[in-house]
């Protein structure tokens, strides 16, 4: 009797195909190379290269193609919307209140300087400036930044860094503080606020394991934050 053949198990709608264990030799090299593009994404912002975000964004796009990876490996895959967007609300409503009750506030009286925030001087009262700014921040602030940074520069220094929960922790801190140093202009307390913001949402990324959830996260963030520059003019803290 002729035996029937087993069909061949499909991977489910959704799931990833099992990666081949790569060798040690493999390992490193792709290690360095990881290696290789944080030094260059680090250069970018620190000598601040025209749009540092969109210039690591096209190094994101160059280093997916090279290595044959889809977007998903950045974390721009399928989410609950609804779930996210309430939760990544409520947090930035929580966190938007924290930074102005403890962090903002400490940060100015130990430097003894304000956050310059002249650039959103003009929003106050103007209409038509916090619609275009609102639209800018969503694109540009949440979406870009967040690609760059919690898709892009954290995903490349874990593989760079090598697993562990120390390096998980090296990776979040190294790129929250690069984020910060994008935002220098704000100030010494707008670079510390920055940073903290950028562990804040890395901690986002990383508990629900989808870039959305830090874009939708810095989105009502920064639409709190203009919101508040268009109703009352800007708030250095509580206290």
């Amino acid at each position: 009797m002729r035996p029937t053949a087993r069909p061949t198990a499909r991977p489910t709608e959704g799931t990833a195909p099992r990666r081949r264990e790569r060798s040690q030799p493999e390992e490193r090299r792709a290690r360095s190379s990881a290696a290789v593009e944080v030094v260059l994404a680090s250069a970018a912002i620190v000598l601040d290269v025209g749009l540092p975000s969109l210039f690591l964004l096209v190094l994101a796009g160059l280093s997916l193609l090279l290595r044959r990876r889809g977007p998903a490996s950045l974390g721009l895959h399928r989410a609950r919307p609804g779930r996210l967007v309430l939760a990544t609300a409520t947090f930035a409503v929580g966190w938007s209140l924290f930074q102005l009750a403890v962090t903002i506030p400490a940060a100015t009286h130990l430097s003894g300087r304000r956050q310059d925030m002249g650039v959103f001087a003009d929003v106050q009262g103007n209409l038509g400036l916090l619609v275009a700014l609102l639209a800018l921040s969503w694109a540009l602030g949440a979406f870009v930044e967040e690609v760059a940074f919690r898709g892009y520069l954290l995903t490349r220094l874990r593989e760079a860094l090598g697993p562990g929960p120390a390096s998980v922790a090296l990776a979040v801190a190294v790129s929250s503080v690069l984020f910060g140093v994008l935002h220098s202009e704000q100030g010494a307390v707008g670079t510390v606020a920055v940073a903290l913001d950028g562990v804040a949402f890395s901690l986002l990324r990383l508990r629900f394991g989808t870039v959305w959830a830090p874009v939708l996260a810095h989105g009502f963030n920064n639409t709190l934050g203009l919101l508040t520059f268009f109703l009352i003019g800007p708030v250095y803290g509580f206290w």
